[in-house]
């Protein structure tokens, strides 16, 4: 006999891990997933086996003296347990599309709809995914509860412009929404583009959750969710029942990560940057019209 929930019928499977699927019978290339293409480095390894060899094998305690961080698996966990913390059922969540698939999942599993259907989308403009202040402003209901903000952007490379996150920032000040970033790529900007923080604006710190991980810099699967402590101290209630906790050599592994010199970062960039700046090349000169040059992350 059948029992699954309702809402589990509606989860569709990945349109990345189809893809990935894809790209492994056929020998191709995969462009869908969003992985390095970098081993981790050394000191971070080795941080870990010696966490191993120390037995770190324990449950690590999640009451430390800072109290506005939940330590989580990765991005995606971080954002989930969010959203389980803040969304009831039949509020609304802004997205702003496109976007990475998984935001709207997360949304659903939560019960957050507009009309029966998913998440509310607010189309960006191409071929710059700009915004238009107007399509926000329309969008919002009484029923809106937060908005989900990814910059720089997966899957188009957008950077938010200040203006833009200024918009973003006076839209949810004056409709008492919260924010949830998503700020994995904030190291990875190119040219002259510069990440900025939505919580950094003025009114925005208390109204955001900023989720992010350790994942698209160091190679390395340890998430992280800061807000204000009560979303911090609700969001870890969420990560503890889902997963418990993050392996405890993972974890020791991330603080000799958070403790590289900032050099690391600056590497990453001019790789990427280098690697963006041929696939454009070699997209050009077999006759697509790139309108849109990524501007971060690396997609």
């Amino acid at each position: 006999m059948e029992k699954l929930l309702a809402v589990a019928k509606t989860i569709i499977p990945s349109p990345m891990l189809e893809l990935c699927w894809l790209a492994q019978r056929r020998n191709a290339i995969n462009f869908a997933e969003g992985f390095p293409d970098f081993s981790a480095p050394s000191p971070i390894k080795k941080s870990a086996v010696s966490a191993i060899n120390s037995d770190f094998n324990q449950y690590r305690t999640q009451h430390f003296p800072c109290n506005d961080i939940a330590i989580c698996c990765g991005q995606t966990e971080a954002f989930e347990s969010a959203i389980f913390a803040t969304i009831d059922p039949g509020d609304e969540v802004i997205l702003f599309d496109p976007s990475y698939e998984t935001y709207d999942g997360c949304i659903t599993l939560a019960g957050g709809s507009s009309k029966g259907q998913r998440a509310v989308l607010v189309a960006l403009d191409p071929p710059h995914w700009s915004l238009d202040p107007q399509k926000l402003i329309t969008s919002c209901t009484s029923k809106t509860k937060a908005m989900a903000v990814n910059s720089p952007q997966n899957p188009t490379g957008k950077v938010f412009t200040r203006a833009e996150l200024e918009i973003i920032a006076k839209v949810r000040c004056t409709s008492d929404l919260l924010a949830i970033t998503d700020e994995v790529y904030e190291h990875l900007t190119f040219d002259a583009e510069k990440h900025i923080s939505l919580a950094s604006l003025p009114g925005m710190q208390k109204r955001t959750i900023i989720t992010s991980s350790l994942s698209k810099t160091y190679s390395w699967r340890i998430g992280s969710a800061i807000a204000a402590s009560h979303f911090a101290s609700a969001i870890t209630n969420f990560h503890i029942r889902i997963t418990d906790s993050a392996p405890a050599p993972f974890k020791e592994a991330a603080l000799t990560a958070l403790r590289c010199p900032s050099e690391h970062y600056e590497t990453l960039r001019a790789d990427y940057k280098s690697k963006r700046d041929y696939m454009l090349k070699l997209l050009g000169g077999l006759g697509f019209q790139i309108e849109h040059k990524p501007q971060g992350s690396f997609f």
